[in-house]
């Protein structure tokens, strides 16, 4: 007799192995992925983007106002450099805006394209099977009718399809029954929301990134043309370059503001001519909300103001006439407006520099011996100006405004101080070396911006969408809608269930009421109808039989 061996215990399973590090590192990816991805990430950024942009509307922007910018390190010498170093004056051009932007750009992007896919393949997909027990939605009805199961259940798919259900008839496990639903509108809303919302980002990036803007001060009879060098103040986006901007030239004609009996000005209009790649100029006029569109640029008249008109005549007969220079309001309500003109070159046989700094009052009174005006209208045109020899540094190569003077080259002696007077219009007055100043009269000029932003129709239609997105999944619901048909106990006639699923809104009893109400009301007039025919009577052909011929 022979034995066998006993089977040899299993040996103990040895310690599985560690995962490689790139299989740990793609798991992170991916859990760092889905976080990012996720919807309430999505709202997060959301909200942070919106709580960035808080400091933007609150701190003066260099984008926007660059004088503004310099009157708050000023008025605050100590907290505006801290202000600087975290970007509060640069927020939307700030890396830590830029960050958030990106973010939120991805996840949307994470987010959007894959419920789309699905919605997209929920559009061409049949509704669901009905739920085996109807009474445990939310909404349930058992109607009793003499017509046999088929013809019951033809009847709701009737009211059905008349209520705009897409309907679907099967054969379940519990008897015959119908699967209907509507309202696929909101979940297309929906996606339509956050696609635009991406748009919408998209066509912000592509302004920013493309677009430029220039502004500058024009007086009357003066122009420009469209370079960054002309511009007082301009900026571009990351992807422009010079050679990148519309041969654009604009020449303001006439300047003309309108003013309300309470002293605020009512409306701005400027008369310009202008040309495109050098053809024949157009004129035309614009106004404060209606900009000069063409070739993608907008023309737009931001503000206004006044240039004092001088003339001088040299001791020698030499006349410099129609001297002009931009006078910056200091006060708004009333023009009293403040500003400096360079006179570099009195003429070919001296070197001498002249500058005229002072005030304009464009209806001018002295108050206590100091000049001031009391009506922003030109009714009365006074200067208030200091006359200055000598050497302006226009030529050191170091910047300086053209609004103001160099106060160092005051500080150091290199300008003097020669005269101080209060003008009229057509009054003078004489330097101590014969030169005589005139004040000639007034010309108004124009602060005119030039924007070209090539994602702005883009953003417009984005917004656009946005909105019919939202008013999409606010107003439609989301509606399905189940029948059964089955023998009724006694065993005379038919007993059909029906339940409802609505989402999107709270308030679904009357809805349901209604629809079985109707179905009820059809169900007894076609009991009612004369039986002349089998189908009248409920009995039609079966589905795979032909009716007999009438």
């Amino acid at each position: 007799m022979t034995t066998s061996a006993p089977p040899r215990p299993a040996a103990p399973a040895g310690p599985s192995s560690p995962p490689s590090p790139g299989r740990r590192v793609l798991a992170r990816l991916l859990r760092w992925w889905r976080q990012l991805t996720a919807m309430r990430t999505a709202l997060i950024l959301l909200f942070l983007l919106a709580l960035a942009a808080i400091p933007g509307s609150l701190l003066p922007q260099r984008s926007l106002s660059q004088r503004n910018v310099a009157g708050y390190f000023t008025d605050h010498p100590t907290l505006a450099p801290w202000l600087d170093r975290l970007y509060l004056f640069d927020v939307f051009s700030s890396p830590w805006f830029a960050a958030i932007y990106l973010l939120l750009f991805i996840s949307l992007i994470g987010c959007v394209v894959p419920r789309a896919i699905e919605h997209g393949r929920a559009l061409f997909t049949p509704p669901p099977t009905a739920p085996r027990h109807l009474q445990r939605l939310p909404e349930s009805a058992e109607l009793s009718t003499s017509l046999a199961g088929p013809a019951a259940l033809d009847v709701v798919e009737e009211e059905l399809r008349v209520r705009r259900f897409r309907v679907v008839r099967r054969a379940g496990r519990s008897g015959p029954e119908v699967s209907a639903e509507k309202g696929y509108l909101r979940e297309t809303g929906n996606v339509l929301f956050h696609l635009s919302l991406l748009a919408l980002l998209l066509g912000l990036a592509g302004g920013k990134l493309w677009g430029y803007e220039g502004s500058i001060l024009v007086t009357e009879g003066q122009g420009f043309c469209n370079a960054f060098q002309q511009y007082d103040t301009h900026r571009s986006g990351p992807l422009v370059d010079g050679a990148d901007l519309s041969r654009l030239c604009v020449d303001l004609e006439d300047f003309e503001a309108d003013y309300e009996e309470n002293l605020t000005a009512a409306s701005y209009t400027a008369d310009i001519s202008w040309e495109l790649d050098g053809a024949d100029p157009v004129s035309t006029t614009i106004g404060v909300n209606d900009p000069l569109r063409v070739d993608g640029d907008r023309v737009y008249v931001t503000g206004h103001g006044f240039s004092p008109v001088f003339s001088i005549t040299r001791p020698d007969g030499q006349t410099l006439t129609d001297l002009s220079a931009p006078f910056l309001p200091a006060d708004t309500g009333t023009m009293l407006s403040q500003g400096v003109l360079k006179v570099p070159d009195l003429g070919a046989d001296t070197t001498e520099q002249l500058a005229i700094e002072g005030f304009l009052a464009p209806t001018g009174v002295l108050e206590a011996g100091f000049l001031t005006s009391i009506n922003p209208a030109p009714l009365d045109p006074k200067v208030g100006i200091d006359v200055y020899t000598g050497y302006l540094g226009l030529d050191s190569g170091l910047p300086q405004s053209v609004y103001a003077l160099d106060r160092d080259q005051i500080d150091r002696g290199l300008l003097n101080r020669v005269a101080r007077t209060n003008l009229a219009v057509g009054e003078s007055t004489t330097l101590p070396d014969g030169t005589v100043v005139t004040f000639s009269g007034l010309k108004e000029y124009a602060a005119l911006q030039v924007s070209h932003d090539p994602g702005q129709v883009w953003v417009l239609g984005a917004s656009i969408a946005v909105l019919a997105g939202l008013l999409g999944m606010l107003l439609v619901r989301r509606e399905r809608v189940f029948a059964r048909s089955g023998p009724a106990p006694d065993g005379g006639g038919t007993v059909l269930s029906i339940g409802s699923l609505t989402r999107g809104s709270a308030d679904t009893g009357p809805r349901f009421t209604s629809l079985t109400e109707d179905v009820q009301a059809a169900l007894a007039a076609r009991a009612d109808a004369p039986a002349s025919t089998p189908a009248a009577r409920g009995h039609g052909p079966a589905p795979d039989e032909e009716a007999p011929p009438s």
